[in-house]
């Protein structure tokens, strides 16, 4: 399918303009906003391929349609900056002398011209991808016809993402918007409704009208405000709406993406306002851009329903010492249940084989007892899978052994890329340029896979198996060539160890929670009270734009910073204020018991409730971090508050007892290691208190210390610092120079990391794992980023490494060991007794020799809450 890339100019330019740092010609002329467009008219053309480009302008006449409607449509806009004004016609010729065509029409926005040139496209087969931060274009989303690209995060918005960002979906974003407003175009919307009411009222009513029919079905303050604000609700909905209408056909030539590279043409201007660094690298990259990405070409194969259980047998049979792909259907992601399998070992074959399809009329299947036999067989070969930690879970629930699998795509798409989308669908789209069939293409809403026909079934599940044992074969190349990383000793074992702790789960004391609520309550009560006391009105305390009404219009209070929907509220903005009035402090307390109740003691309870053993099950991603820590989810437990005060913690209790085994100051270690900095060393190898080493040495506080040791490994400047210990930007520059004069080697190392990254485009960890970051296509801001977490990955990576090699060791020391939970530098285990764990704590210290000691802190305790 073709594609046509419609560019809003201004909203375009705009971003940039805010986005990237004030740089300067020698000339004094302001070009970070200009620089950052020529960065995305280089990853235009070479990453985010398109036939047609158009960018499209607002009317010069300032008396739009939307005006004669609503005189103060946009009436709050301030005035641009002058550096702004300065770069915008710079740009405006740069579109122009680069070949591309711009419209414009008088009376009408921009946002118009989109909107119909996308309908008149789609219309005829192009696809559209829209380069907007503008709301109103989630109006004009459809599926996948029309989206919005977003060049940043290289991500395309469709109805899915809309949804998740929104709540709502694109068919219902015009009565969505008319409910909430937009201050940023001073479009009034219904006072008091903010977006969670919105998008409750349109999922059940849809538009305006039929909200209006069934007021009388809505209840208390929601219905008031709807009945005080008809008048702007549909005023509102005439502003946002976009014209579709303004073309009845457009000349795609006109559009057509330049055949001589775009940013060539532009060249000496560059040069003169000295951006020569772009001009450099597409000059190195050669004259060619690719304007097309290929068109899918889905791979051919044969999908085989294999109903019959001697062909099965048969054909496993035939697999012999060959790789098989393998991968299981499921009726649901939580708790699953088997529906089928599929598996693939040939060139151009794939099998399904159907277990517990449930519909009228359905035909004939493998019996489970055998299918389960069949699995078992299928698993004593060199099996892969993608995600395989998923099937294997599943599987242990009918008592199925699972054993180290050959590999799992998944990872190996992870190790290669781990900034990127890791999901079968992504990394086929990615690498082998296939397009799967999507899940919800074939599953309708209410519906499971168990509800799908056999034939259709066979189709998607034998693509999954087929498609994943050619990713393989692509994936390896780049693996062995690209990583050097223990794949077999340590990620292949490791996916059945997650399992294992998944399956392991945590003990909470159900009454301990409800206590806790009910104390938390009372005090949420009490707090609400006072906040209304000191306000002089009940409001909302959640809604940031009640709150920001009552804080700065109400109470005066000196407002720090608007957002598009009305004043922040956020946490920085009332620290700022702590002492502005006596409001802030109880609102800061307000929302962080708010937050413990809503967030933890509620969920947490409600799922353990569901739990026979009254136990939480977390899931632990094996791919979810770029730097290769674990992270956890559904529920998160890496991240249960430590609080002393409202000891959440105390809340998960051990049936015999916990230890908990904490890497001490690993990552301070590997900097020691890594740039083996003399002082650093040897404060180590003498085990002395390394921040109070450093407060000695550089003349400050071992608090301030411990910040700048910790902030360094992460990149931070001077700012930061700053804001974290709450100190001047001069004292916080002193502080680092002072640091880097009394630890030379450390500040030599660290810009070595960054120069060597930008090199050769990558970093490795202390086991070889490498990221990769592409700095030939980064601007200034996005150079300084990667320089950041290329140093960060060095250590954050080097001791995930370290923590995961220590698991799996333990592991294999103790088979049947009960490891409850990792959250990044520390292990916490069940045990039997406190020797059990000095044969843990000496492991993980000896996992790896480095030029100073690893060492473990080690605390026991009956509930978590306990341990140090």
């Amino acid at each position: 399918m073709a594609t046509l890339t419609i560019i809003d100019t201004f909203g375009f330019l705009f971003r940039n303009f805010y986005a990237l740092p004030p740089l300067k010609s020698k000339k004094g002329i302001p070009t970070g906003m200009i620089t950052g467009f020529m960065n995305f008219i280089v990853s235009l053309g070479r990453d985010f391929p398109t036939d047609y480009v158009v960018f499209t302008l607002d009317s010069k006449e300032k008396e739009t349609f939307r005006k004669e409607i609503y005189k103060d449509y946009k009436a709050n806009r301030p005035e641009a900056p002058e550096d702004l004004k300065t770069q915008l016609p710079i740009a405006i010729d740069l579109i122009k002398e680069m070949g591309f065509k711009m419209l414009e029409s008088p009376g009408f926005e921009s946002d118009d011209l989109i909107a119909s040139l996308a309908t008149v496209a789609s219309e005829n087969g192009i696809k559209v991808k829209i380069v907007s931060h503008d709301k109103d274009m989630y109006q004009l989303i459809d599926d996948d016809k029309i989206v919005i690209f977003d060049p940043i995060k290289k991500i395309e918005i469709n109805e899915e993402e809309c949804f998740k960002k929104f709540g709502v979906h694109p068919k219902d974003f015009r009565d969505f918007q008319a409910l909430v407003g937009d201050s940023s175009d001073n479009i009034p919307g219904v006072r008091g409704i903010g977006v969670k009411t919105a998008a409750k009222l349109i999922n059940q009513y849809h538009t305006l009208e039929n909200i209006y029919a069934h007021i009388d079905e809505i209840k208390g303050a929601v219905k008031k405000r709807l009945l005080e604000g008809r008048e702007n609700a549909f005023l509102s909905r005439k502003l946002v709406t976009l014209k579709t209408d303004l073309f009845d056909s457009i000349n795609l030539e006109e559009f057509k993406y330049p055949e001589i590279n775009p940013v060539l043409k532009v060249a000496d201007k560059l040069i003169d306002l000295d951006i020569k660094s772009i001009v450099d690298r597409v000059k190195k990259d050669g004259l060619f851009i690719k304007t097309k990405e290929p068109e899918s070409k889905n791979i051919e194969f044969d999908a085989v329903l294999l109903d019959n259980e001697k062909e099965l047998f048969e054909t496993i049979d035939k697999i012999g010492d060959k790789i098989v792909a393998f991968d299981t259907e499921t009726d649901s992601i939580e708790n699953p249940n088997i529906v089928g399998f599929s598996f693939c070992f040939e060139e151009k074959r794939a099998y399904y084989v159907p277990i517990n399809h449930n519909y009228l009329g359905v035909e004939k299947q493998i019996p489970q007892d055998a299918a389960l036999k069949a699995i078992e067989k299928i698993l004593q070969k060199k099996v892969i899978g993608h995600n395989l930690k998923f099937d294997f879970k599943m599987l242990r629930k009918y008592g199925i052994n699972t054993p180290i699998p050959f590999a799992d795509t998944m990872i190996l798409a992870w190790i290669t890329d781990p900034d990127s989308a890791v999901g079968l669908d992504s990394v086929a789209k990615r690498y082998l340029n296939h397009e799967n069939i999507k899940f919800r293409e074939i599953v309708g809403k209410n519906q499971n896979f168990s509800n799908i026909d056999l034939i259709t079934a066979a189709k998607y599940a034998a693509e999954d198996a087929f498609i994943t044992l050619k990713l393989y074969e692509k994936l390896k190349e780049k693996i062995w060539d690209e990583v050097k990383w223990d794949l077999e000793n340590i990620e292949w074992p490791f996916i059945n160890l997650l399992i294992d702790m998944e399956n392991e789960g945590i003990k909470v004391d159900i009454e301990y929670l409800e206590k806790l609520e009910i104390k938390i309550s009372q005090k949420l009560q009490n707090l609400t009270q006072e906040i209304y006391n000191l306000a002089g009105n009940e409001f909302n305390i959640k809604s940031p734009k009640q709150l920001g009404y009552i804080l700065f219009e109400v109470l005066k209070l000196p407002a720090k910073r608007k957002t598009k929907t009305g004043y922040s509220t956020d946490e920085k903005v009332l620290n700022s204020l702590k002492n502005a009035h006596p409001i802030i402090e109880k609102l800061l307390e307000y929302r962080k018991l708010d937050k413990l109740f809503s967030t933890y003691i509620i969920p947490l309870k409600e799922r353990a409730k569901k739990d026979k053993n009254h136990k939480i099950y977390t899931n632990f991603l094996q791919t979810g971090t770029a730097t290769g820590r674990l992270s956890s989810k559904n529920p998160n437990l890496q991240n249960i508050p430590t609080s002393t005060e409202i000891n959440i913690r105390n809340a998960f209790i051990a049936e015999k007892l916990f230890v908990s085994l904490d890497y001490s100051q690993i990552e301070l270690r590997l900097l020691a290691h890594f740039s083996q900095d003399p002082e650093l060393v040897k404060a180590f190898l003498e085990n002395s208190d390394i921040h109070q080493k450093t407060a000695d040495i550089i003349g400050t506080t071992r608090s301030i210390a411990k910040s700048i040791n910790f902030g360094l490994i992460y990149g931070m400047g001077p700012k930061k610092l700053s804001e974290t210990i709450n100190i001047s930007m001069k004292e916080a520059k002193e502080f680092i120079k002072r640091y880097f004069d009394s630890f030379p080697t450390v500040k030599n190392f660290l810009e070595k990391t960054k120069a060597e990254a930008r090199e050769r485009g990558y970093v490795e960890t202390l086991f070889k794992r490498r990221r990769f970051f592409d700095f030939a296509a980064a601007n200034a801001r996005n150079i300084a980023a990667f320089e950041r977490e290329a140093v960060n990955t060095i250590f954050q990576g080097s001791a995930a490494d370290i923590i995961k090699k220590a698991m799996i060791d333990i592991k294999n020391y103790n088979p049947k060991v009960k490891m409850i939970l990792q959250i990044h530098d520390e292990l916490i285990f069940e045990i039997e007794n406190e020797k059990e764990a000095k044969e843990y704590k000496k492991i993980m210290e000896n996992v790896v020799k480095l030029n100073v000691p690893l060492k473990v802190g080690i605390s026991f305790g009956k509930r978590w809450g306990e341990l140090k």
